[in-house]
């Protein structure tokens, strides 16, 4: 491909809305241009990247027995209707309807269309297992697009699905997907960490993210600095140092605690106590199709909950924070003034019900302080297991960096990440709801065994910027650059250049290179910029030097320049090119 007939629209500044870097250079580097917010044209440049990364799903695929689908992303409402998610799937679903009124989506995710395959073809569990795959562009209405390629509202997915006659052939199955997912990483240069996560909208018994530590991420993972334990925050637990607190008193006191509003208040109040000898008291509202209900979620004092994690202990139930006038009305108390004791006789005499979960940080707790239901008063001396009818144990809070691993003696991190694949042990949720059976080797019908596994092609290609470039633009890695080289021709006015450049293009395209041509009439400064800024892997320079049949081979990654024969140039690029993969 020659420079100046590619379309390749640089830019010499950083546009200005650029959030993230992987943003910030795939518009510098004339590889996409946004249409509107979170939709993004992607451009030669781009499409060439994406075309390689989408080879590397397909071999990967296909190495652990995957068949490649192309299915709508246009569906009805029936389908998604099946598995609840047409209401559970809210805000972040496009809906429409056609002429002549039928309600219509466009696809978020695909295991309601493949399990609508398998119920009407797979019979026999002599047909099991069989892996599914497809590579399409699907949609979601994100409320805040922004992080460039990172949060969009249409975007390029591989998504698989296996189908097992039971949960030992999931279990393989999963295993299976988890090496070809490190694979896929590996081949494209990434470095990823591979942590627990919550299954969410989802379902299922299990779940693993595949996720790149990355200032861009808008995630938040736990990792051990002596073990292999990681987990997104939304799964991730610690251990927590002992807290001894003594015999504490026969039954709870009630004490005024005028203006006191929050857990920092009461730490400075006279009387009061520190953060993690106080029970914090938060209300939420389970949305449910059946009407509504109440929970209490309580944690020590210090600690924040992780909304995901009560969701999760809830059977991902859709819950929202109950709004000032519903804790009122529930309790006889604003928020500030609200804790677990007595909580639930209370909410009963105003004819509503709650229930109480409460964090394993709490489980033993004596002597502690809480809201006393009513305004400007607090209770100390509080012991949980005598003075609040727990409902439920579980884990609610969010880990921080510095707590101790759940798993060794070592310590937690906690960074930012960016997800650039998930992969669900389903099991039958999807095949119970819509009726996807078949006979097992007793002839008994019984529900396909699910699993669900996907990878976002546009985070892989903005993950490989974020990793890798400098000051001087992107620094693709070999197996997914656009080009393998760029041939600088540094005058294209001067005869024996223009020449020596066209000869050498040629012959790296019959030795099976992919060969960018820079035969643009611009100054050599231009023309160099221009290449780092792209980031192609290696640049052959033709200039002076041609006269004595040598050009200079410039390394991008280890920015390391040398001068090579031009006789020997062809065979050193190509063995470069494939070395490492």
């Amino acid at each position: 491909m020659r420079w100046s007939e590619f379309f390749i629209p640089t830019l010499r500044e950083d546009p200005a809305d650029a959030e993230v870097v992987s943003h910030r250079l795939l518009l510098r580097a004339g590889l996409v241009r946004q249409l509107s917010a979170g939709i993004y044209s992607y451009l030669p440049l781009a499409q060439r990247v994406i075309l390689k990364i989408e080879q590397i799903l397909r071999e990967e695929m296909n190495r652990i027995g995957g068949q490649e689908f192309y299915l709508p992303a246009l569906n009805p409402r029936e389908i998604w209707e099946e598995t609840g998610r047409w209401t559970g799937m809210g805000d972040n679903m496009f809906r429409l309807k056609d002429r002549k009124g039928a309600d219509l989506c466009l696809g978020m995710t695909h295991e309601e269309v493949f399990t609508a395959i398998a119920r009407h073809e797979l019979r026999s569990y002599k047909e099991l297992p069989q892996v599914w795959y497809q590579i399409q562009v699907k949609f979601r209405d994100e409320a805040r697009p922004k992080s460039g390629v990172l949060r969009v509202r249409q975007f390029i997915m591989k998504d698989a699905y296996s189908f097992d006659i039971d949960q030992a052939g999931l279990d393989r199955s999963f295993q299976n997907q988890r090496d070809a997912y490190r694979r896929i990483f590996d081949r494209c240069g990434l470095k990823y960490t591979i942590v627990a996560a919550s299954s969410g909208a989802m379902g299922g018994s299990a779940s693993s993210e595949f996720m790149v530590k990355t200032d861009a991420g808008e995630d938040m993972i736990a990792t051990c600095t002596a073990c292999d334990y990681a987990a997104n925050l939304e799964k991730a637990t610690s251990r927590l140092r002992e807290i001894k607190d003594g015999i504490g008193l026969v039954e709870p006191v009630e004490f005024p605690t005028p203006q006191v509003r929050t857990i920092e208040d009461l730490t400075h109040f006279p009387g009061g106590a520190a953060a993690d000898q106080q029970i914090k008291t938060l209300v939420y509202v389970v949305e449910a199709n059946l009407g509504s209900m109440f929970v209490l979620a309580l944690l020590r004092g210090d600690h924040q909950l992780h909304e995901t994690k009560l969701a999760d202990a809830l059977h991902g139930a859709e819950i929202r924070p109950a709004h000032a006038e519903e804790i009122f009305n529930l309790l006889g108390a604003n928020a500030g003034s609200l804790g677990g004791v007595g909580a639930k006789q209370k909410a009963r005499e105003r004819g509503q019900e709650i229930r109480i979960l409460a964090d394993n940080a709490l489980r033993g707790r004596r002597n502690m302080t809480t809201g006393a239901n009513r305004d400007d008063y607090h209770l100390r001396g509080v012991n949980i297991s005598r003075d609040i009818p727990v409902d439920q144990w579980v884990d609610l809070r969010v880990v921080s960096s510095g707590e101790g691993c759940p798993q060794c003696n070592g310590m937690l991190e906690v960074s930012k990440a960016l997800e650039i694949g998930h992969i669900f042990k389903l099991g039958t949720k999807y095949s119970e709801s819509m009726g996807a059976r078949v006979l097992n080797q007793e002839g008994k019908e019984v529900p396909v065994v699910m699993g669900s596994y996907g990878i976002g092609v546009e985070r892989i290609l903005a993950s490989a910027i974020e990793l890798h470039h400098d000051d001087d633009g992107i620094i693709w890695p070999k197996t997914i650059a656009p080009f393998d080289c760029v041939v600088t021709v540094t005058n294209v006015k001067q005869p024996e250049m223009r020449e020596a450049g066209e000869r050498l293009y040629k012959s790296l395209q019959l030795a099976g290179l992919d060969v960018l041509l820079d035969d643009r009439d611009e100054r050599a400064g231009v023309k160099f910029k221009d290449a780092d800024l792209i980031g192609i892997p290696y640049r052959i320079t033709v200039g002076k030097k041609i006269m004595d049949e040598v050009v200079e081979l410039f390394d991008r990654r280890a920015k390391r320049s040398e001068d090579v024969r031009l006789s020997e140039i062809v065979s050193r690029v190509q063995a470069l090119a494939l070395a490492g993969l």
